[in-house]
Protein backbone atom coordinates (compact mmCIF):
# COMPACT_ATOMS: atom_id res chain seq x y z
CA UNK A 1 0.00 0.00 0.00
CA UNK A 2 1.31 3.50 -0.91
CA UNK A 3 0.42 6.85 0.68
CA UNK A 4 -0.86 9.53 -0.94
CA UNK A 5 1.84 12.05 -2.01
CA UNK A 6 0.89 15.80 -2.87
CA UNK A 7 -1.41 16.11 -6.06
CA UNK A 8 0.01 16.41 -9.78
CA UNK A 9 1.36 20.36 -10.22
CA UNK A 10 0.61 21.32 -6.67
CA UNK A 11 2.79 22.88 -4.47
CA UNK A 12 2.82 22.86 -0.27
CA UNK A 13 4.60 25.39 1.86
CA UNK A 14 8.19 23.13 3.10
CA UNK A 15 8.55 22.34 6.28
CA UNK A 16 10.29 24.27 8.89
CA UNK A 17 13.76 21.52 9.30
CA UNK A 18 16.56 21.17 12.42
CA UNK A 19 18.43 24.39 13.51
CA UNK A 20 21.60 25.10 11.68
CA UNK A 21 24.67 23.64 12.18
CA UNK A 22 23.56 20.14 12.95
CA UNK A 23 23.08 20.43 16.68
CA UNK A 24 20.36 20.85 18.84
CA UNK A 25 20.25 23.04 21.96
CA UNK A 26 21.06 21.02 25.55
CA UNK A 27 18.49 20.41 27.90
CA UNK A 28 18.84 22.00 30.99
CA UNK A 29 19.30 19.54 33.77
CA UNK A 30 18.11 19.89 37.10
CA UNK A 31 19.59 22.70 39.26
CA UNK A 32 22.50 22.46 41.85
CA UNK A 33 21.82 21.03 45.10
CA UNK A 34 18.07 20.23 43.36
CA UNK A 35 17.85 16.86 45.76
CA UNK A 36 16.71 17.33 49.13
CA UNK A 37 19.25 16.21 51.79
CA UNK A 38 18.49 14.22 55.36
CA UNK A 39 15.69 15.65 57.33
CA UNK A 40 16.63 18.60 59.90
CA UNK A 41 17.11 17.46 63.33
CA UNK A 42 14.56 18.84 65.59
CA UNK A 43 15.69 18.19 68.46
CA UNK A 44 15.26 16.03 71.39
CA UNK A 45 11.90 17.81 72.86
CA UNK A 46 9.77 17.05 69.39
CA UNK A 47 7.82 13.72 69.26
CA UNK A 48 9.19 11.72 66.74
CA UNK A 49 8.23 8.29 65.24
CA UNK A 50 10.74 5.54 64.18
CA UNK A 51 8.50 4.11 61.64
CA UNK A 52 8.29 7.65 59.75
CA UNK A 53 12.26 8.58 60.71
CA UNK A 54 13.36 5.26 58.93
CA UNK A 55 11.00 5.73 55.68
CA UNK A 56 12.40 9.22 55.45
CA UNK A 57 16.33 7.59 55.62
CA UNK A 58 15.18 4.83 52.83
CA UNK A 59 14.08 7.36 50.49
CA UNK A 60 17.25 9.58 51.30
CA UNK A 61 19.19 6.57 50.75
CA UNK A 62 17.58 5.60 47.53
CA UNK A 63 19.11 8.56 45.57
CA UNK A 64 22.41 6.15 45.22
CA UNK A 65 20.76 3.22 43.91
CA UNK A 66 20.30 2.69 39.38
CA UNK A 67 16.53 3.95 38.93
CA UNK A 68 14.81 0.54 38.77
CA UNK A 69 15.75 -0.20 42.52
CA UNK A 70 14.70 3.33 43.40
CA UNK A 71 11.46 2.82 42.45
CA UNK A 72 10.85 -0.20 44.64
CA UNK A 73 12.84 1.93 47.75
CA UNK A 74 10.28 4.41 46.91
CA UNK A 75 7.64 2.28 47.23
CA UNK A 76 8.35 0.32 50.16
CA UNK A 77 8.95 3.75 51.74
CA UNK A 78 4.95 4.56 50.46
CA UNK A 79 3.83 1.79 52.34
CA UNK A 80 5.15 2.18 54.92
CA UNK A 81 4.08 5.69 55.45
CA UNK A 82 0.62 5.23 54.29
CA UNK A 83 0.57 1.90 56.91
CA UNK A 84 1.95 4.69 59.61
CA UNK A 85 -0.22 7.31 59.03
CA UNK A 86 -3.36 4.96 59.44
CA UNK A 87 -2.06 3.97 62.32
CA UNK A 88 -1.76 7.10 63.92
CA UNK A 89 -5.21 8.40 62.92
CA UNK A 90 -7.00 5.76 64.49
CA UNK A 91 -5.23 6.50 67.74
Amino acid sequence: MTRPGPPPGSSFPARPGPPGGGSFPARPGPPVGARPGPPPDLGDDEPRHPAVDAAVRSIANAATLAPADQIAQYEAAYETLRETLATIDQT
